[in-house]
């Protein structure tokens, strides 16, 4: 049984390495299971959530239930030690070489890549991705917003760690404000109910998105979509990764080491995100990799 799925899993990355090959654009569409490798934690489920913040298994409190803007309002140094946390962890890990992998490919095709991501953690940048071929559709962490709001404006985050206290679940000291106003500031993340959020940059980056694939379809270009540990319980990544694939009659890989299933005519890769892109990389033709080498 163990050889059989071995078997299988090297008929897939072959598969995988083929429509990367003979594509002439790659789209990279990511959720929450491409930072695991990184060593981000797994939010899977409340258990992955409490074993990080253990104060909120004694709220009985889900990610759902913590992640929305009120807890700026109702509990503004916990609301900051949750996310103030969060972009600490971000900012202090390293992007996996599966980014770099995806870079190589997308540098070799004739038509480029563009990533489309929910993840806010801004490692695709961080790993040398050009800032105008992202679109991070929650927005990204490291920016901040007034959270009444006062204005349209949006900030980077100062750098500076905040002192979190995280069996208390709270941030001493002075927390961000808006500059404008003075009220308290919060991440320009899109959170559960969140009539609030300023979408400006996001909405930015989705029109370059949809520019970009329009003259894939003015082209007629082959595409090559790798998706990557994008689940089931937030699915709009795997709705996107899908909707490219029939709009653009692509081929869909998709990479997730619990969720793999995916419509006919896709890759399914049930591995994760660097060990599934690894694995890829072993079997790209030469004539390819030499095409990455020279871009």
């Amino acid at each position: 049984m163990v050889q059989r799925k071995s078997r299988d899993l090297q008929t897939a990355a072959e598969s995988a390495a083929r429509a990367i090959e003979s594509a002439a654009a790659l789209v990279v569409t990511a959720g929450a299971g491409m930072g695991v490798d990184s060593g981000l934690p797994d939010y899977r489920g409340n258990q992955g959530l409490w074993r990080a913040y253990p104060r909120l298994q004694h709220l009985g409190l889900s990610f759902e239930a913590m992640a929305t803007p009120a807890w700026f309002e109702r509990n503004p140094r916990m609301a900051w030690a949750f996310y103030g946390h969060r972009r600490q962890l971000y900012r202090e890990t390293e992007p996996h070489r599966g980014h770099a992998l995806l870079l190589e490919w997308g540098r070799a095709m004739p038509h480029g890549y563009f990533v489309f991501t929910s993840n806010v953690d801004g490692h695709f940048e961080r790993a040398g991705f050009s800032a105008d071929r992202v679109a991070e559709c929650h927005g990204n962490i490291h920016r901040n917003q007034c959270s009444v709001p006062c204005h349209d404006a949006v900030w980077p985050d100062a750098g500076e760690d905040l002192d979190i206290d995280l069996g208390k679940l709270e941030a001493r000291g002075p927390l961000p404000t808006c500059p404008h106003c003075g009220a308290i500031a919060r991440p320009n993340v899109l959170m559960f109910n969140d009539w609030n959020w300023i979408g400006d940059v996001t909405a930015a980056q989705m029109a370059r998105y949809e520019a970009w694939l329009e003259e894939l379809r003015i082209a007629q270009a082959r595409v090559a979509i790798v998706e990557l540990g994008a689940g089931t319980r937030l699915p709009t990544i795997r709705y996107e990764s899908q909707r490219l694939a029939t709009e653009l009659d692509g081929t869909l890989v998709r990479i997730n080491l619990r969720e793999p299933e995916a419509p006919g005519g896709a890759v399914e890769l049930a591995l994760p995100a660097l060990g599934a892109l690894e694995r890829i990389d072993a079997v790209l033709a030469p004539g390819f990799k030499r095409r990455c080498r020279d871009a």
